[in-house]
């Protein structure tokens, strides 16, 4: 029975000494049939642990609903690590921060006024009390304590950098206890947030990327005994919209990390393998300007986004070499890819044309905002009509994310909160012509006071000064593509305002590979029916990964929901990602 204690003197594993050497690895960025893959080659580095972060708002999209299927197994993952020998850190949040949407805190929390997120509010500890009674009882068998790879649990996840209520901390501890937690719990800041965000009687780890020494430093010295240890060990970053693509020179990340384990501490690299945001769940970052992450999730990691080993695991290795056992096999090598080619989308369907069949108005005086419609991810379509003909100036006074406006159907501009956009001039061509708005969730705030991002049309929206009489609010999830009726694409009537884009190809033998879409702007694509992600032509990531198993022998079909207009009818399957130029 693997029982992980913590001792004055450092970790100890079954009464003996242990160092904890884990790496960080999704689960919910990785295709459940490639799991077994990445923690294959998390034992064949030399890890003895993998650490994963769980998401409440996937594993409970609605309120009174859990989901532990398919990519959301989340018992069978911490099998599969069990099955190679690893022990697992669970970070079960309830927030997650992770790039990811909302930082995990699921939508619905935001449907009503006044919640306040990661407090003592006892809306949101009755809603935590609700997630972690359905998350454990199934995850019981599998802890440490009960013979499972389990061997401790994080307590919320680096709170420091957003509050400093040790009874909110405490709240929490006692919930995880209540529900039969029974392994060390362990908090992690970065080193200025280690009071703020500690517990007393709960380990406190740090979270770096350099400055190993002055890092652990800081830990000591509020930690007089005990393990250290750097639970998130940064060796790249993640990438947003409009910027470059991150990276970190290997020699320069494997130094650190020989500093860190030649100081006896315990490490776990951030990230092993970073994986994908695939359909609508990146966050997004807003210290001033709202700033939406990329599809990608790549990190610059060990394994980049397909799984191949790099340059840098290579050199972590060898580092890992000099202070534990490293598996006497053969270093994984890149696997096949699929170089496809191009491939025409030769149908189309618009997507005004279908809203019917994808979401239902719901009528009010104003806009209601998503969370209000019961929607986590996508799009909301607003439309009302305009009484006047003539120069028409719409206001928005909170746009969340990028709104697409129509009159009559026909576009007449874009209002993007990353722009600090509000007003929009245009002319009505008829009384009663209709205004439509479709507003995208480009992805919630994942970090700091942001994270109570409510999305759509925010506050009062004005026409020519005046708020009119009524609105209609459509949820577009899109979770459900089926209803759509596609046509063959005329070059001579092309589709206007947003459409989906469908072709087929065929596959003699799945493969990973990536989708080039050289010529369209903006939008999401889904392969066989599984969403891929986003793409935006304004980089830098260029390419979706489309993981093998998406794939099958035959006939495979691509739909891409394009919000403008392509300069193209082809997409292009190729053998090579591209993320973007990269950071000098």
């Amino acid at each position: 029975m693997p029982r992980l204690e913590i001792a004055a003197d450092g970790f100890r594993l079954d009464d003996r000494p242990f160092r904890i050497v884990s790496g960080a690895l999704h689960y919910f960025r990785v295709h459940p049939e490639q799991w077994a893959d990445r923690l294959r080659k998390a034992r064949l580095l030399g890890l003895n642990t993998v650490e994963t972060y769980v998401p409440w708002n996937l594993h409970a999209p609605r309120r009174g609903e859990f989901r532990l299927d398919g990519g959301l197994d989340l018992p069978r993952f911490l099998r599969l690590a069990a099955a190679e020998g690893l022990h697992v850190l669970l970070r079960p949040g309830p927030y997650i921060c992770a790039e990811w949407e909302g930082g995990g805190l699921p939508s619905w929390l935001l449907a009503g006024e006044g919640m306040e997120l990661r407090s003592r509010d006892p809306r949101f500890l009755r809603a935590v009390d609700e997630y972690l009674g359905a998350l454990l009882p199934p995850l019981l068998p599998l802890l440490g304590t009960s013979g499972g790879p389990v061997i401790a649990v994080q307590l919320e996840n680096e709170y420091g950098a957003y509050g400093q209520d040790g009874g909110y901390l405490a709240d929490l501890a006692a919930l995880l206890r209540e529900h039969g937690v029974t392994v060390p719990l362990f908090t992690c800041d970065q080193p200025a947030d280690l009071v703020r965000g500690g517990l007393d009687g709960v380990l406190r780890t740090a979270n770096f990327g350099s400055r190993v020494e002055a890092g652990l430093k800081d830990l000591r010295a509020l930690q007089p005994e005990g393990p250290l240890m750097c639970s998130e060990f940064w060796i790249g970053w993640f990438d947003r919209w409009g910027g470059a693509h991150a990276g970190r020179d290997a020699g320069d990340a494997a130094a650190d990390l020989d500093r860190l384990l030649a100081a006896g501490a315990s490490v776990n690299v951030y990230m092993f393998h970073g994986g994908t945001n695939f359909g609508f769940t990146n966050g997004a970052n807003d210290k001033g300007t709202y700033r939406s992450t990329v599809t990608s999730y790549d990190y610059d990691a060990l394994l980049d986004e397909a799984g191949d080993p790099t340059a840098k695991y290579l050199a972590f290795r060898e580092v890992i070499a000099r202070y534990e056992p490293v598996p006497d096999e053969p270093v994984p090598v890149r696997a096949p890819k699929l170089g496809h080619g191009p491939v025409e989308l030769t149908d189309c369907a618009t997507l005004f044309g279908h809203v019917d069949l994808l979401g239902k108005p719901v009528r009010a005086e104003r806009p209601r905002t998503m969370e209000q419609l019961g929607q986590d991810f996508g799009f909301v379509l607003y439309e009302t009509r305009l009484p006047d003909r003539g120069p028409a100036l719409l206001r928005a006074e909170d746009v969340r994310d990028r709104a697409q406006v129509f009159v009559d159907g026909q576009p007449v501009g874009v209002l993007e909160r990353e722009g600090h956009e509000h007003a929009l001039a245009f002319e009505v061509p008829r009384p009663g012509a209709r205004l439509t708005v479709l507003v995208e969730n480009q992805g919630r705030v994942n970090y700091g006071p942001g994270i109570h991002d409510r999305k759509g049309l925010l506050g009062r929206t004005l026409v020519n000064g005046r708020e009119p009489a009524q609105w209609s609010s459509r949820a577009l999830p899109l979770d459900d593509l089926t209803p759509l009726t596609f046509t063959a694409f005329d070059p001579q009537s092309p589709p206007v305002g947003p459409a989906f884009h469908r072709g087929h190809f065929e596959v003699e033998r799945p493969a990973d590979t990536f989708l080039a879409l050289e010529g369209w702007t903006k939008g999401n694509v889904w392969v066989n029916g599984f969403a891929l992600g986003r793409y935006w032509s304004r980089g830098p990531q260029s390419t979706l990964y489309v993981p093998a198993p998406v794939l099958r022998t035959g006939r495979n079909e691509i739909t891409v929901l394009e919000l403008h207009a392509p300069a193209t009818r082809t997409v292009d399957l190729r053998d090579r990602p591209d993320l973007g130029r990269t950071e000098e």
